[in-house]
């Protein structure tokens, strides 16, 4: 029998995401992100189970061509923009629509001819995150530069994005929101500001294009709550089983650096999963792992292929049995917090050695 280390994918769980979208943002446009390998869960998979979805939002020209090559035919924008003149080309091939954030990126449009078909692009707007886009006074020219250009086609997007949103009572969002309508109010092209936390908790950033990522995958963008708290499903569940129970005496230590040990004597549950695939490696002492549906605490360092859990709950426990270690019981949120991250990072650093099963139930 080979390693039992799953990664279970459920597409309708996806879906019902999607949907809650829909109701969070009525009659609003969707950039549904599937960045960083669909926040790893398969960019493909994703795009091809979300039909309905206006466009797709990428980090590069390489995550559009595999949507491209794979048959899907939306909007792809690429959300950081081309980096060099080579890739206008083959933004040009593949129809993608891009982001034009500096300056350089206006003076490569303005010295390559295109033809007929020209790009749709979305002009980034810095209102505070001071990362990416134009600085608000800069604006009105940028604009008309872009606007002579034969090859862009009209009427040209405006985007901005969120620092803050994440915090329900954030000044700085709020801020953001006015700048962004103060400096677009003359422009005629669609507006895009709302990331996750702006579709659910800002309606009045809305716009006409809403861009979710987070929460398409089933976690909250705020802290202390939790995907179900938005009436969100997990779409990913990484499990595996109990590949051994030991014995282990009073103050026995448990791992490498023996960081733990046993306050009594005990079984000790050894799960065939660890941060080669994917699991952090620093998760703490007490992060909830469900083994049959009874939660037990992790105990010890997490190593490549393993990690260790505290059975005197489970008195009853045997080898082969289940372990969630995320996803559906068990939310990606409370394991991120444990390990003093985010489940944004706890999703995208999912390694290619889990064997993958898609439920579409």
């Amino acid at each position: 029998m080979s390693r039992p280390t799953y990664l279970t994918i459920d597409l309708s769980a996806l879906r019902h995401n999607f949907d809650r979208v829909r109701a969070a943002a009525p009659k609003r446009l969707i950039i549904a992100m599937v960045k960083a390998n669909a926040y790893g869960h398969g960019i493909t998979r994703v795009a091809e189970a979300l039909p309905e979805a206006d466009a797709f939002g990428v980090a590069s020209l390489e995550e559009g061509v595999i949507l491209r090559e794979a048959g899907i035919t939306q909007t792809i924008v690429l959300m950081e923009g081309i980096f060099d003149a080579e890739e206008l080309v083959l933004a040009d091939k593949f129809g993608f629509s891009l982001l034009i954030h500096h300056l350089p990126h206006v003076e490569i449009l303005e010295k390559m001819n295109f033809g007929a078909k020209g790009f749709s692009i979305w002009l980034k707007i810095n209102t505070g995150m001071h990362r990416l886009g134009f600085a608000p006074n800069d604006i009105n020219d940028i604009y008309q530069r872009l606007s002579l250009l034969p090859a862009i086609k009209k009427p040209i997007g405006l985007m901005t994005h969120f620092a803050t949103a994440d915090q329900i009572d954030s000044e700085q969002t709020a801020s953001q929101i006015k700048l962004f309508s103060l400096i677009t109010k003359n422009f005629a092209g669609p507006k895009s500001l709302a990331n996750s936390a702006g579709i659910l908790a800002w309606p009045e950033s809305h716009g006409d294009w809403v861009r979710p990522g987070l929460m398409l995958y089933g976690a909250s963008p705020f802290s202390g709550r939790h995907g179900g708290d938005e009436h969100l499903r997990p779409v990913m569940t990484l499990w595996s089983r109990l590949i051994a129970i030991t014995s282990v005496k009073k103050n026995g230590k448990i791992g490498y650096g023996a960081t733990w040990s046993a306050p009594e004597d005990m079984l000790v549950g050894v799960v065939g999963v660890g941060y080669g695939d994917g699991y952090p490696q620093f998760a703490k002492n007490g992060t909830p792992v469900l083994v049959n549906g009874v939660l037990c605490p992790l105990v010890g360092r997490v190593s490549m292929d393993m990690l260790t859990v505290d059975l005197r709950s489970l008195t009853h426990a045997e080898v082969g049995d289940k372990v969630i270690l995320w996803g559906e019981g068990l939310p990606v949120e409370k394991v991120a917090c444990c390990a003093n991250t985010s489940p944004y990072e706890i999703l995208t650093r999912m390694t290619p050695r889990p064997k993958v099963e898609v439920s579409s139930k």
